[in-house]
């Protein structure tokens, strides 16, 4: 019996284990695979494979059963993700099911998730901007937050690293607080874009309006070929999964790559409940997971841990990681895990019409979106009555109009044949919020899920530094849009609760001080150091870039080090 137990464990055995095949989990297991490691790889959802599992990514309007609608009773049954821009009949099955995966929520928070191998890479907005050290320097700066311990001379060439591999299209704009990188050619605005990046540059000094930069394949390179992917076709339609792979996501890209290389083990439904801590070897030595479907606990073995869970995720297991040694969750001797946690303020919008270049159309469908306008307040110099700063996306389309009142071959003629009215233009703001030990998440006491394990709490909230940053972003937006000569203008602060812009952040931060973060500048645990979080949850403060890409180069200088570190013996 005890030759049956020593075999068990030795057939769940591993080098390395990754948690999530999201974007940094799939950067994390490729990157070890790559140099030669057997993982693990760990998702709590269901498979997802290439091509294979995005059963809508090929139909006309005409073939769903509610022309892309959700149907009243499955909003009222999801009413969080139901919240979700993408949450529509063609992309419901790549979001959780909200009863499903309850939480407690001590102040509204909208938590968008996707559970399956992918995880929301396959959902995500594809936006990406390098982080500078406007970005690093933040907190060191104003005092808000812990200095992080990495700038961005630090992370430059990874950012270089990931973006060759995942495709990424953009213009070299040369900001030096949105950093160039390694581009395939961006996407072009158009007109009435064009025209308002001209009167935005030409009368407000410091202010840009660049072309979106995107993880799309504009012009794909061997690299891309390689994986399988192929141009993107422009057909906006990138929640349902892209058959073409025309733009990053793991399933499509490091997955696969790590998959080929014959070291990469993916196990799908399996829910990680938390971290083993050895008390006598004095690290982690591995996952204990419950099987999605059969409720069956086990455990697995490595002498590497990267958590990817995804920022919440990854701090519920860790809160739940208990141990002797850790009675508050695993490496948390700071106090600081689940606290500060933060997100990107997304709750102010404006819109206008424009009367002009009403001889153009818009040409195409562009999978960037239009224009970014990268940060430009308290960027030198404090300059403001609020901290930090904000982005802005700006896009404009022709609005068409159909008479759709006749019946048969003339309704038909009509909605076939649309009048073209005015351009419609609109910005959204993406603000960054300041990590403040009173916005946290905990697990409840008493409250489980399906699994067992404690569901999470989350308290966070707006506060009054977001209050001054959304009015300066309407009255800044307001007069550039005037100044364009649009009309109709409309202002919008939708009150949306923290959650929805899906950029979670915090909780496990990076920093000098064990005192006062949970990672150290190569994301390892200062009080346990084989286990290296990635994600979101690793975050020291936001800024206002997109952060994927960011992910994606903690990810790879992450397994560079631990690589590293392995080899000398110290892991």
């Amino acid at each position: 019996m005890a030759n049956i137990n020593v075999d068990s464990e030795k057939n769940r055995t591993y080098e390395a284990i990754v948690i999530g095949s999201g974007i940094s989990g799939g950067w994390a297991a490729k990157e070890l695979c790559e140099k030669g490691v057997k993982t693990l790889l760990l998702e709590r959802g269901r498979d997802v494979k290439h091509i294979k599992d995005y059963p809508t990514t090929n139909l006309y309007p005409w073939e769903f059963e509610h022309r892309n609608e959700m149907p009243y009773a499955v909003k009222k049954e999801a009413p969080i993700v139901n919240r979700c821009y993408a949450f529509h009949e063609d992309a419901a099955h790549f979001f959780v099911k909200d009863k499903e995966h309850p939480y407690v929520q001590e102040k509204p928070f909208d938590w968008i998730r996707g559970y399956q191998v992918g995880g929301k890479s396959l959902l995500w907005a594809r936006q990406t901007q390098r982080w500078s050290d406007f970005d690093f320097e933040g907190p060191a700066r104003d005092g808000f937050a812990v200095d992080w311990p990495i700038r961005y001379a630090d992370l430059k060439p990874w950012y270089d690293h990931v973006e060759r591999f995942a495709g990424i299209a953009g213009d070299k704009d040369g900001l030096p607080e949105l950093p160039d990188g390694e581009f395939l050619p961006g996407y072009p605005l158009n007109i009435v874009e064009k025209y308002f990046k001209e009167h935005v540059e030409g009368n407000f000094p410091g202010r840009k309006l660049i072309s979106a930069r995107c993880a799309h394949l504009s012009e794909p390179k061997q690299i891309h070929l390689d994986q399988g992917r192929v141009k993107c076709q422009n057909r906006t339609l990138c929640q349902r999964g892209c058959p073409f792979g025309g733009y990053f996501s793991s399933n499509a890209s490091t997955i696969p790559w790590a998959a080929k290389t014959g070291n990469l083990t993916l196990r799908p439904h399996s829910v990680v409940h938390s971290i083993l801590y050895d008390e006598t070897k004095g690290k982690a030595v591995g996952v204990r997971v419950i099987d999605n479907e059969t409720k069956e606990e086990m455990d697995f073995y490595a002498k590497v841990i990267f958590l990817n869970a995804a920022a919440i995720n990854s701090n519920l297991i860790l809160l739940n990681s208990k141990s002797q040694r850790f009675p508050n969750g695993l490496g948390n001797d700071s106090g600081t895990l689940g606290k500060y946690f933060a997100f990107h303020n997304y709750s102010a919008r404006i819109y206008a019409e424009y009367e002009g270049f009403l001889d153009y159309t818009t040409d195409g469908r562009s999978p960037a979106g239009g224009g970014y306008i990268p940060r430009f307040r308290n960027l030198h110099k404090q300059e403001m009555d609020f901290l930090r700063g904000y982005a802005a996306g700006f896009g404009a389309y022709r609005m068409q109009n159909a008479d759709e009142s006749g019946m048969g071959k003339e309704l038909k003629d009509s909605i076939l044949n649309p009048i073209y009215g005015n351009w419609a233009v609109g910005s959204h703001m993406m603000g960054e919020t300041i990590p403040k030990e009173s916005s946290y998440l905990t697990l409840d006491s008493t409250l489980k899920d399906a699994w067992g394990i404690p569901q999470l709490k989350v308290s966070v909230d707006y506060d009054d530094n977001d209050k001054k940053m959304v009015k300066d972003y309407l009255d800044v937006m307001e007069e550039m849009f005037t100044k364009a000569g649009f009309q109709n203008i409309r202002r919008d602060d939708a009150y949306q609760a923290p959650g929805l812009d899906i950029h979670e952040m915090g909780g496990v931060r990076m920093g000098l001080d064990p005192k006062t973060s949970m990672l150290n500048k190569w994301h390892q645990l200062h009080a346990c150091p084989n286990v290296f979080v990635t994600d979101g949850a690793c975050m020291t403060s936001t800024s206002t870039q997109n952060p994927s890409l960011t992910y994606m180069a903690f990810a790879a200088r992450a397994v560079d080090h631990a690589i590293q570190e392995i080899k000398k013996g110290n892991l």
